[in-house]
């Protein structure tokens, strides 16, 4: 997989649309979200690669942005 890896920012649910081209992943509430999408796509990476990844497009806050339940908190 050489495309990026776009991590929109939380939803009304809290959840983090992750896609890559036009192809949705999933809707990721962590980061072991995002590490199980990626395994499915065929990347086995360690959760401190994906927050460091310059594959990945964090939009709407970086990877401790995760949503709490009076709204996104900062990890």
């Amino acid at each position: 997989m050489s495309q990026i890896i776009v991590v929109h920012a939380p939803d009304s649910s809290g959840g983090r649309r992750v896609h890559v081209d036009s192809e949705i992943l999933g809707l990721a509430y962590s980061l072991q979200d995002i590490k199980e999408f990626l395994r499915r796509a065929g990347l086995d990476w360690e959760t401190e690669q994906i927050a460091a990844s310059p594959m990945i497009e964090w939009r709407g806050g970086g990877p401790g942005t995760w949503p709490a339940p009076d709204g996104p908190r900062q990890a």
